[in-house]
């Protein structure tokens, strides 16, 4: 199981939102790369990355930093923000480096198309189910579906995707910690057979320690993501590597 620490990049700069919030901004950093090599000399050994741009202008935009922080690292990094068509998917790939490409918007829309491009890049895209009260979000979190993440997640269950990795986005940024109810939906996601990566609410050690109790139950669910809570303090990375390893 990994820790996957966040870098979400905004205009060049790593900040954070809450809730997926535009206008509810916090700056963590001018130089996004330096904070990445903070994340690894505390043992990360992923990074999470997000093109809040990207995702809101549905194309990857800040590709001068994502490819200097996969530069600098030399970590494998995945990134989730505005792929949505093939031509994204190579130059993430191929062009900034990426290890693991996230496609949300368009895998909801179009499963078929999602389920092909995973074939033509197997173990090299990861399905973002970002939801909110079990439904799937979409377009940068500004609309909710009436289709449940289980629902979406069944459909690909027998394609070769690299993770699925699901965010509550009521949580997201709040410091609430992980509720019940997403705990639950990661062991059954996880149940399925899918590689789950949890995301959205981490705010203490104790909830990576709920994570990764289940993780030790469900050995399909192999790493969290964690922002806010490791830019305000109350997450210490290198602990946090430490207990998902034991």
């Amino acid at each position: 199981m990994q820790i996957y620490p966040a870098i979400d990049i905004r205009g060049g700069k790593c900040v954070r939102l809450r809730q997926g919030d535009y206008n509810d901004e916090t700056v963590f950093g001018d130089d996004p790369i330096e904070m990445a090599l903070r994340w690894k000399a505390e043992g990360a050994e992923w990074l999470h990355l997000v093109d809040l741009d990207g995702a809101r202008e549905g194309r990857p935009v800040n590709h001068d930093v994502v490819r200097g922080i996969v530069r600098e690292t030399g970590l494998p990094c995945q990134m989730g923000g505005g792929i949505r068509d093939e031509d994204s998917i190579g130059l993430a790939l191929n062009d900034l480096g990426l290890t693991r490409v996230i496609i949300g918007t368009r895998a909801l829309r179009e499963p078929d198309w999602f389920a092909d491009v995973c074939s033509q890049y197997p173990g090299q895209l990861a399905l973002g189910l970002d939801a909110r009260d079990s439904m799937v979000a979409t377009d940068g979190w500004m609309e909710v579906s009436e289709v449940s993440i289980m629902e979406l997640a069944q459909r690909f269950t027998d394609v070769p995707v690299s993770a699925v990795i699901y965010t509550n986005i009521a949580n997201d940024g709040m410091m609430q910690g992980i509720d019940p109810a997403t705990l639950s939906d990661l062991q059954a996601l996880a149940g399925m057979g899918l590689p789950v990566i949890a995301s959205g609410g981490v705010t203490t050690m104790d909830d990576i320690r709920n994570v990764k109790e289940i993780a030790d139950r469900e050995p399909n669910l192999i790493g969290v993501i964690t922002g806010r809570a490791i830019y305000e303090g109350t997450v210490d990375v290198a602990e946090a590597c430490h207990i998902v390893s034991a």
